[in-house]
């Protein structure tokens, strides 16, 4: 009797965490995440490459406004295909262990996720449109950190310290201007990679 206790004790547990907790986001999504940032990183290299400008030359980097859009294109495409990658993987996970993917921690999750992106995707085109550069990738770091931190509650804790690590990488970024895209690569792509190869390994 106290073994059948313990294994519906078990299962009302499970239940809660369903209900409570988008529990089906695929550690997957954050390696094809991190991959595309570092292909896109490795893109916008070959871009200054082109253009003359040499980034680790210890000067003052001048962007050209065309250079600036294609920049915004590609960060753009990157983010496109960090969701396109999410979204897959995680409705093949869903199907995969019969997990529902809309529910109502799914929209709390998302609503709470939104807010910080949002305000810190308004705050970066404000610094592109007075032409403050410097400032965008350690911009994106931090809100990128402070979104995930604020929508832990509502899907796997682990991703509070992903949101920590971006956010201490993007106050770092601020004392270390002309190397934005580094710590970006670093933020978005190597720590992505990481954090969701050990997702993968833990929550398989």
């Amino acid at each position: 009797m106290n073994q059948q206790h313990q294994e519906d004790l078990a299962h009302i547990r499970s239940m809660m965490e369903r209900s409570s907790r988008c529990i089906s986001l695929s550690g997957l999504s954050g390696v094809f995440a991190g991959l595309s940032a570092l292909i896109g990183g490795l893109y916008v290299f070959q871009l200054f490459k082109a253009n003359g400008i040499e980034y680790f030359g210890g000067q003052q980097i001048y962007v050209p406004a065309s250079l600036v859009s294609q920049l915004f294109v590609t960060g753009v495409i990157i983010l496109i295909c960090a969701f396109v990658f999410g979204l897959l993987f995680t409705i093949r996970k869903s199907k995969k262990y019969d997990l529902p993917i809309w529910t109502s921690a799914t929209k709390k999750m998302l609503f709470n996720l939104t807010i910080p992106l949002l305000a810190g995707g308004i705050f970066c085109l404000a610094l592109l449109y007075h032409q403050i550069y410097g400032f965008v990738a350690p911009a994106t770091l931090i809100f990128y950190g402070l979104a995930l931190i604020n929508a832990e509650k509502y899907t796997f804790s682990d991703i509070k310290y992903l949101g920590f690590c971006e956010l201490v990488l993007g106050f770092i970024s601020l004392f270390y201007i002309g190397y934005g895209l580094v710590f970006w690569i670093i933020g978005f792509g190597i720590l992505h990679i990481l954090y969701g190869l050990i997702m993968f390994k833990k929550y398989k």
